[in-house]
């Protein structure tokens, strides 16, 4: 039998809610959301706007949707979205800017998961009958498949000033926002005004067991409510799951300091291993490596497993490890120990 799972680097999805986090969800107040009755919702929402200096807030269950809601408002059937190939509303979300908006998307290569002024520029398409229309850009920060990388500010506001004079929307998948302002050192009064919408996830890095809110203008948002509820998105009592929202804001977004420090401490510790080809920069808290070829995913992976680690594959030679607040310095220190003296190479 094998041992039981320890140590979980598989997402930063797998963390369980603090007990104080869940009091405050045992003792919010609640009323019916589709109503727009629940107190802890719309204050969940409020605070939200208010962080990101936006003008209203719409509570999801999940980043997915809000990813997708934005999409259909943003666009209309023969329109067009320019993303990164890595982003996760290409290769996560099952093409659903295609069954929900009904619109094509060009995915662009660039060589760090980040796009620039320069590469959108290349892919807009001129006013022909044979060709969608252009119409808007969504960036991910952080990026999962890029490593963590996030935008700085000041590409954030080139981006921002090329779509706005390019007469595009901006649409921000937040799904680790948090992570890349502190990591960045901006904040979300800088952010905001940048952007036509932003998805902000709670359910990463800030720990939240769900829920992701959405980000815009009042009028955007009005028209973002309509398609949450066809999308079956409208919940009741939703104030027990908006209160762990809250409390993550109040407590868990400086400590994802220590999440970067632990996936940096991870990479140091990989780079002395043989078996490892390659090691990305982990500038927040996701970490993918390549392995050699003489070490495949499957056998790392249930090495990991006998030690009571659990990570995922990430491509044929990929691992990606993740850090979150269910980890603690010392189990970091066991993973590194298993890294450096745990794995055998045949």
């Amino acid at each position: 039998m094998l041992p039981e799972i320890r140590i979980n680097l598989i997402s930063d999805t797998v963390t369980q809610p603090t007990e104080e986090m869940l009091a405050q969800m045992m003792s919010a107040k609640t009323g019916d959301d589709v109503f727009r009755e629940d107190p802890t919702v719309n204050e969940l929402e409020g605070r939200m706007a208010e962080i990101f200096n936006k003008e209203a807030g719409l509570f999801c269950p999940s980043g997915t949707m809000t990813n997708q809601i934005a999409i259909k408002v943003h666009t209309q059937p023969l329109d067009e979205m320019l993303c990164d190939v890595s982003s996760h509303v290409y290769q996560y979300e099952l093409g659903g800017y295609a069954f929900h908006s009904g619109i094509a998307v060009t995915p662009i290569h660039s060589p760090k998961g980040k796009l620039s002024p320069e590469m959108l520029s290349e892919h807009i398409r001129p006013a022909q009958d044979w060709f969608p229309n252009t119409r808007l850009v969504v960036v991910e920060n952080t990026g999962n498949r890029a490593g963590g990388l996030f935008y700085t500010l000041g590409e954030l506001k080139e981006i921002s000033a090329f779509c706005s004079s390019s007469g595009l929307s901006l649409h921000l998948d937040g799904a680790r926002i948090f992570n890349a302002m502190v990591a960045g050192g901006y904040g979300g009064k800088e952010v905001g005004p940048l952007m036509d919408s932003i998805s902000v996830c709670l359910s990463k890095g800030l720990g939240a067991p769900v829920g992701s809110v959405l980000l815009g203008t009042a009028e955007f948002i009005a028209r973002a409510r309509k398609i949450r509820k066809v999308m079956g998105g409208g919940m009741r009592q939703a104030g027990i799951l908006a209160a762990a929202g809250l409390y993550a804001l109040d407590h868990h977004i400086e400590r994802l300091r220590d999440d970067h420090r632990r996936a940096s401490k991870l990479r140091e510790s990989l780079l002395k291993c043989s078996y490892v080809h390659s090691v990305k920069d982990a500038p927040t808290n996701i970490l993918i490596f390549e392995l050699e070829e003489a070490l495949d995913t499957a056998s790392f992976l249930q090495q990991l497993r006998l030690h009571g680690i659990q990570a995922s594959a990430f491509g044929r030679q990929s691992i990606r490890f993740v850090t979150h607040l269910d980890l603690s310095d010392e189990m970091i220190e066991e993973v590194c120990h298993v890294l450096e003296n745990g794995i055998l190479v045949p």
